[in-house]
């Protein structure tokens, strides 16, 4: 799929894309510039966001902090 910047530097989300994500009007996103492209990220509260990005490489406790 490929969108195209606008003169006025706009773009338009594809309604398949909008509707996959149960994106509405009005909603608001955080922009990163990452690694040579955009990145739009829903911004929701922290607490929505609980479970949603699973950790890159597991995580190891020393032996002597093991519950």
């Amino acid at each position: 799929m490929t969108i195209t910047l606008s003169p006025k530097f706009q773009i338009v989300i594809p309604k398949q894309v909008r509707e996959q994500l149960g994106l509405v009007a009005g909603k608001k996103f955080q922009i990163f510039a990452h690694q040579g492209r955009i990145e739009l990220v829903p911004d929701e509260p922290i607490q929505n966001l609980r479970g949603l990005y699973p950790l890159l490489a597991p995580f190891v406790r020393e032996p002597d902090r093991e519950l």
